[in-house]
């Protein structure tokens, strides 16, 4: 990844099921419909954007140098971020082949980024993908279809504070029992 164009810290975005769903089998009023080809034959996602999710590119945008770091492939990856950023708030855009293998899983090794560890921050819902860099890591709960979800919004105040300081592990570390709290009361409801 080339080096920061900005004074801005790194936050760094999940895809799947942190920004988005999206599944081979038709949905129910998919927010987009993505053609990918699979070894020569076209496959169709269908995709649901989670809640606040534009309002949470726009804000997080004005705050960080957003980068998307998927395991998914660039082929199905790639135009679905076209859709999803249509005001080109992701700086970079990471696919699965930037993952490290880590005892067979696929890991988003931060360090690799180019970025100082201080000023970056991973939203992800797997926690094994952040699993070399727990302190750097905001976890957010998978999202599937729960329009009722306000996870993006509950996040944006923290990462807003986090973008502000002088190292984001500190913040992450002083909200760490509100954010286990929340995913708490988020069990507990269902």
């Amino acid at each position: 990844m080339p080096a920061a164009t900005s004074n801005k810290k790194c936050l760094v975005l999940d895809l799947d099921e942190t920004l988005v769903h999206s599944s081979f089998k038709p949905i129910d009023k998919p927010d987009f419909i993505v053609p990918v080809e699979i070894e020569g034959v076209m496959h169709y996602v269908y995709v649901l954007k989670r809640p606040g999710v534009d309002e949470f590119l726009d804000e997080m945008a004005k705050h960080w140098e957003v980068v998307v770091f998927t395991a998914s492939l660039a082929k199905y990856a790639n135009p679905l971020l076209d859709l999803l950023d249509t005001k080109k708030h992701v700086a970079y855009r990471l696919f699965r082949e930037a993952c490290v293998n880590f005892n067979g899983q696929l890991v988003k090794d931060l360090s690799k980024l180019g970025r100082d560890l201080r000023h970056t921050i991973i939203v992800d819902n797997s926690p094994t993908s952040y699993m070399l860099h727990v302190s750097n890591a905001m976890p957010i709960r998978s999202w599937f279809d729960d329009q009722e979800d306000r996870e993006l919004e509950a996040l944006t105040p923290i990462l807003i504070e986090a973008a502000k300081s002088e190292n984001v592990v500190t913040v992450l570390k002083d909200h760490e029992q509100e954010m286990i709290n929340r995913a708490d009361a988020l069990d507990n409801d269902e």
